[in-house]
């Protein structure tokens, strides 16, 4: 049971992140039908911007600063940036494509993640950036378990932003032009919504959202370096198609059923093969969940379009 828990508590923290890049995907994919593909990338900007800026503060004269104000500058940084970065591929990549065929589109969101993927490499090389350990190792005990207090600041910051994005889709004038315009763009335009507007505004609520994923994936992992973006993205992905490809709240669970089933998959038949698929081989299960889903239902756990709600 110990350590039936002790996974439980590993695949949240993970599925949390999980959740947050996959809800990028899930509401362009629910807008405007692109998978956009270079969103695992921008996850990539945002833990390399953090984890060079607090290197930085590290390595100063400010290096008596606290973590949180290392950590909440970060974020401060690298939440515009991904923003940015976001917002450009919008105007200037997927825009022009918006009525060319979906092929198109597709191809260009993967040349838009060689592009910025590259950009990182030329400018951040190609070795690893290891994160500082500057968030004090506080560590809780539940029956044999161990959580750290790292893991539950992502879990339960994760569970905040999800509300809180839950709150702007369903409750403010943004979130019912966003569905609006899922459900039909031409009707939505005609009724008096800015669809560029609300197009912008997915990527833009997307990208931010990514940046905290970097953020919290470096500073759980302690690494970062260019290609972590693509499995990271293709995961977040799997999530979303997991869920349903479009529902918000379809993106939430299937990001913590994919880290839940990574790490029980990792911890059980790792144990039972000797560790021969053990946490080396944890891939191999988020793409099995793939797998079987779009074979028995490719429409998701849940499989409703924020359109349809709208």
């Amino acid at each position: 049971m110990d350590i039936f828990i002790q996974q439980v508590i590993n695949g949240l923290t993970v599925g949390s992140v999980y959740a947050l890049v996959a809800l990028g995907y899930t509401m362009v994919y629910g807008i405007i039908g692109l998978i956009n593909f270079a969103h695992g990338d921008v996850v990539m900007v945002g833990a390399m911007i953090a984890t060079s800026l607090v290197l930085a503060l590290v390595g100063s004269d400010m290096a008596s600063v606290s973590a949180w104000l290392a950590v909440g500058l970060a974020l401060v940084v690298a939440i515009p940036s991904c923003m940015a970065i976001g917002w450009t591929a919008e105007r200037f990549a997927y825009r022009p494509l918006r009525r060319a065929p979906r092929l198109a589109a597709l191809i260009t969101a993967i040349g838009v993640s060689f592009i910025v993927q590259n950009l990182a490499m030329m400018f951040w090389g190609r070795s690893y950036l290891n994160f500082p350990h500057i968030i004090e190792p506080l560590v809780f005990h539940i029956g044999g378990a161990r959580i750290s207090l790292l893991q539950v600041l992502i879990i339960f910051g994760a569970t905040l932003i999800m509300g809180a994005l839950l709150l702007v889709v369903h409750k403010t004038r943004l979130g019912t032009a966003m569905r609006a315009t899922a459900q039909n763009r031409e009707v939505a335009g005609l009724m008096g919504v800015n669809i560029n507007t609300v197009i912008s505004a997915a990527f833009l609520i997307g990208s931010a959202l990514a940046a905290v994923a970097g953020v919290m994936i470096t500073t759980y992992y302690g690494v970062a370096q260019y290609t972590m973006g693509f499995m990271l993205g293709l995961k977040a992905f799997t999530a979303a198609v997991l869920g349903g490809i479009g529902n918000m709240a379809g993106a939430m669970l299937g990001g913590l059923l994919l880290g839940l089933i990574e790490a029980l998959g990792a911890g059980y038949i790792g144990d039972l093969t000797n560790g021969v698929f053990g946490s080396n081989y944890q891939d191999v299960f988020s793409f099995i969940v793939l797998i079987l889903v779009l074979i028995f239902r490719p429409s998701g756990l849940l499989g409703e379009r924020m359109g349809d709600r709208a």
